[in-house]
């Protein structure tokens, strides 16, 4: 027997922490379910996704684009900034599309369900006719922007059409009679009424809903979330690189750093701030405990600030630059294994920490989000982090002597409360998957 799952809900695989997370939900579903697995994903980043090499049965568009990312591909292919007024008129024709595409979609499930073929993506509505149960894929599918930065027009509207697709392809496959399953995710903030009534529709037609942090739960049981609930950590703890042969580094001890920024999230004065701040403690780093310096970029889009170039600008910033290096790595396993040679990391963003703690590696966390401070929380290790926009070169420089001064301590408690977590999640999912398929 075969048991078929559709994931929806795959974003951009230029974010190595989403390539984690789909990962880490194919492996431990072919891990607990008992029979063959057939898996199909439904995705913004068709190509990205199957350059991971995942064993997928088929790898399929969303059933509407998400404007901003059909407007960041067509100024990639010609080449124009995201401050240019054609990216504006390529984010709004996008618009009009999906709402052309919203319809295609409500008539095609219409003709699918009395036994019709409809051409319009008709290999996705194949797949979630047929499929056992349909899953969210782990991350932040419903939020409008993040906790700890500001909300503006552009994230505003990006935000809504990504919980409109999300919501449209919720409500697709229970059009099908098909359970759905939000695979662990952080939920909010919600800063509008547009936002809640999305988020609300589409988890209210999930048969169970599976929350990564604290803070994410309670908003969720805030806005009236009826479906079954759970509350358990982050699927990329599971996630296991290839064996492989990496490049081993020499220079000890070593600070892997992770850096970034959102795109139009903060003004652009307190991104060089950021980025002249770390710069400051990153030399004093170097000057009081002798660390070498690795960047490690994370989310490499090709866009103007994405983490390579804030990379390059905190570089060009640093005085002791000859004791700073950064690697650009695009292979999720080979990034991985180089986060768990360093001796300390400092990461902008989630899921470097989260690979890094997996390994067992003293972190700083630079949040953002609750999903950054619920996550340290659960590790015990909410001492270790620092607010973005509170980062000053000598609150930094401290976090780093701390945890440079407690790493055996930090070892130690990550090899006792990794496991404990990792085991949770799976524990987790298998119990939410039982109903719908059979576990081993």
């Amino acid at each position: 027997m075969v048991t078929k799952i559709h994931i929806i809900h795959v974003g951009n695989m230029n974010n190595k922490g989403t390539q984690a997370l789909l990962s880490s939900d194919v492996s431990t579903l072919r891990e607990i379910i008992n029979d063959d697995v057939s898996i199909s994903v439904s995705t913004t980043g068709v190509d990205g996704v199957k350059k991971l090499g995942l064993p997928l049965s088929a790898v399929l568009p969303t059933l509407l684009d998400v404007p901003y990312e059909k407007a960041d591909q067509m100024t990639k292919r010609l080449g124009v900034s995201r401050n240019s007024l054609k990216y504006k008129v390529f984010a709004i024709a996008a618009l009009f599309l999906m709402i052309v595409q919203t319809l295609l979609t409500s008539i095609s499930a219409s003709l699918v369900r009395i036994g019709l073929t409809v051409p319009y993506r008709k290999e996705v509505f194949h797949r979630i006719r047929e499929s056992d149960v349909v899953i969210s894929c782990s991350d932040e599918n419903f939020k409008e922007t993040a906790s700890l930065l500001p909300l503006n027009v552009y994230w505003l509207f990006t935000w809504w059409s990504m919980l409109f697709e999300r919501t449209i392809e919720v409500l697709v496959a229970k059009s099908f009679n098909k359970p759905v399953v939000m695979f662990p995710n952080s939920v909010g903030p919600f800063r509008t009424w547009v936002g809640r009534f999305l988020s609300k529709l589409a988890l209210n037609n999930c048969s169970s809903v599976i929350i990564r942090d604290p803070i994410s739960y309670r908003i969720v049981k805030s806005i009236g979330i009826k479906s079954k609930m759970f509350l358990t950590s982050d699927m990329a703890l599971l996630f296991k690189p290839e064996t492989k042969t990496v490049q081993e580094i020499t220079e000890h001890p070593v600070i892997g750093v992770c850096p970034g920024v959102y795109s139009f999230s903060i003004p652009m004065q307190q991104i060089k701030k950021y980025i002249a701040e770390h710069a400051v403690a990153l030399d004093a780093a170097v000057e009081k405990h002798g660390f070498h310096v690795l960047f490690l970029p994370h989310y490499i889009s090709g866009f103007a600030y994405d983490d390579l170039e804030i990379s390059k600008f905190i570089l060009e910033n640093m005085k002791h630059r000859e004791n700073a290096r950064i690697l650009r790595i695009n292979d999720l396993s080979e990034f991985k294994l180089l986060i768990n040679q360093v001796d300390l990391l400092i990461s902008s963003k989630m899921h470097p920490a989260v690979l890094a703690v997996s390994g067992h590696v003293p972190s700083i966390a630079i949040v953002y989000d609750h999903k950054q401070t619920g996550f340290f929380r659960d590790l015990g290790m909410s001492e270790y982090t620092l607010r973005l926009q509170e980062t000053s070169g000598s609150e930094l420089l401290s976090r780093i002597d701390k945890v440079w001064l407690e790493r055996e301590k930090i070892k130690k408690l990550l090899g006792v409360r990794v496991p404990v977590l990792q085991d949770a999640v799976k524990k987790t999912v298998k119990t939410v998957m039982e109903p719908f398929v059979r576990c081993k």
